[in-house]
């Protein structure tokens, strides 16, 4: 996010922010980035470091950590995707009355409203061609993910079976980037809908 983001997010002033920026990049919570978008002057975006995200609760992380480890040890990896698929198709038979019936647009964010219910922080962009962009920002199992990349891979099997749209991960965080990305085409709707 920019400073001003951050601004707007927490209705803190611009001075505010960047006092807030600096002392928590002192602090190793926050790294910057400059960001040169052709003319005119590059700006910083930030974004929480590996030590910040640790901060962050997730007490079920560690419950999921442990039952994920006893099952890879009784069935392998194998029965680590069973019991993730499995948890997934459930997952989308209790969210899909939550999405039925609903335009895209509205779909899109109920989606991610059901994410920020379950700790991630989430938003989403309209693009001019009637697609869409999910970005998180923050993820409660991101360490378990880096042990467990089974999880990141289903996710984008949810968000098609939820929104009805073909969905693909433009950015990931366990590559080191600063958000997870997923571009929504909804022009595919139709297709994928009708399955």
């Amino acid at each position: 996010m920019t400073a001003s983001e951050l601004c707007e997010a927490v209705d803190v002033t611009y001075m505010g922010v960047k006092r807030y920026l600096s002392e928590f990049q002192t602090q190793g919570l926050v790294e910057s980035q400059i960001v040169s978008k052709g003319r005119g002057r590059p700006f910083y975006k930030y974004r929480l470091t590996e030590k910040a995200r640790a901060l962050f609760p997730s007490g079920y992380e560690a419950v999921l950590g442990d039952v994920l480890d006893a099952v890879h040890e009784t069935s392998g990896q194998k029965g680590v995707m069973e019991l993730l698929a499995l948890r997934n198709k459930r997952l989308i038979k209790t969210l899909y009355a939550r999405f039925e019936g609903k335009e895209m647009t509205e779909k899109v964010a109920e989606l991610t409203r059901f994410f920020a219910e379950n700790g991630y922080m989430t938003q989403f962009e309209a693009l001019p061609d009637g697609n869409f962009l999910v970005y998180q920002k923050h993820c409660p199992l991101h360490n378990l993910a880096l042990q467990y990349r089974q999880l990141c891979a289903l996710e984008p099997q949810l968000m098609m079976a939820l929104l009805g749209a073909r969905v693909t991960r433009q950015s990931h965080m366990l590559k080191g980037e600063p958000v997870c990305g997923y571009l929504v085409e909804s022009s595919q709707a139709a297709d994928i809908g009708s399955r």
